[in-house]
């Protein structure tokens, strides 16, 4: 019951996010595929390659999800600089996702083999799923995630 409660409060949060990052900086969400459009990197990255694109170090900010690499630029409020979601830029946030936490210690370092995830629960692999979704739907897929070279 109370893992019931927490989806429907997570679905509402990112109902509400989105609609304010349509509306209420007056884009247009039928022109969001333009902008997913515009994205010029893409290919393979690792942990230490994907951490440069956090808003700070570069204008783009990237995240991982399931070792598929996005450009969330455009929610840059969400995931940039001071957003709710800043600890997963440049990062593979797929535990954090899943645990619908935000704090740092639920990120695997990033010196550190990519996380399997093998000992999520299958809510906890349900609302990855759900987040996996809507990266799909919002935003584009510039790479994947691979393993550090060294």
């Amino acid at each position: 019951m109370l893992t019931q409660i927490i989806i429907i409060f997570i679905i509402l949060y990112f109902a509400r996010n989105i609609y304010q990052e349509f509306f209420s900086n007056g884009t247009n969400p039928l022109s969001s595929t333009e902008e997913k459009d515009s994205t010029i990197v893409e290919g393979k990255f690792t942990p230490k390659t994907l951490a440069k694109y956090n808003g700070k170090d570069s204008p783009k900010i990237f995240i991982a999800v399931k070792n598929r690499v996005f450009d969330v630029t455009q929610g840059a409020q969400f995931y940039g600089p001071g957003g709710p979601y800043e600890n997963f830029s440049g990062r593979d946030a797929s535990r954090g996702l899943s645990k619908n936490s935000f704090d740092t210690e639920v990120l695997t370092p990033i010196d550190q083999p990519i996380d399997k995830l093998l000992d999520l629960t299958d809510v906890e692999k349900e609302t990855l799923d759900g987040w996996e979704e809507h990266f799909e739907n919002r935003y584009k897929i510039v790479g994947t995630l691979e393993e550090n070279k060294d």
